[in-house]
């Protein structure tokens, strides 16, 4: 509750003083710091609704009443060696449609992202991107009120890792 009346409290402050959205390239460096991947390269996608994270072995459980999902990522592309293994309250589970039009039902979670030392919360869906350029898709609902895309630059707000 105190991370989303936060939010809330900068989007009126940047109304208040009349602060533009930041830029953001269409590719940027993210950290996930409750599933603790520290540096994770995504494509910012504005086609996308939803936020969607590269997820393996992923599997629904009970736990003192709650549902959670636990799961695994490789954060890094075309690295397969370095694995986090990640657990989290399962918020919702969502039919997607991918950008070939296949639907699927996917588990949501929702957790903290970080970019330029703003943070905020989001929803993100899992599943096996391991075909995909990206590891990550930050969609239009992560972007909200908060970011304009800029098409033709990329980490504007975030530093190559090497």
């Amino acid at each position: 509750m105190i991370k989303q009346s936060s939010h809330k409290i900068l989007i009126m402050i940047k109304k208040i003083a009349k602060i533009p959205p930041s830029i953001i390239g269409w590719r940027e460096w993210l950290i996930l710091p409750e599933l603790n991947i520290d540096q994770i390269k995504v494509k910012i996608d504005t086609g996308a609704k939803t936020s969607c994270l590269h997820a393996f072995d992923i599997h629904i459980f009970e736990s003192q009443g709650k549902s959670k999902v636990s799961f695994k990522v490789h954060p890094l592309q075309r690295q397969t060696k370095h694995t986090i293994i990640a657990e989290a309250d399962l918020l919702d589970k969502r039919y997607i449609r991918s950008s070939t039009g296949h639907i699927q039902l996917r588990p949501v979670i929702q957790t903290m992202v970080e970019l330029a030392g703003e943070r905020w919360l989001i929803d993100l869906t899992l599943t096996n991107r391991d075909v995909m350029g990206f590891r990550m898709l930050l969609g239009r609902q992560a972007l909200k009120k908060r970011f304009l895309v800029h098409p033709n630059k990329s980490f504007i707000l975030s530093k190559i890792k090497s």
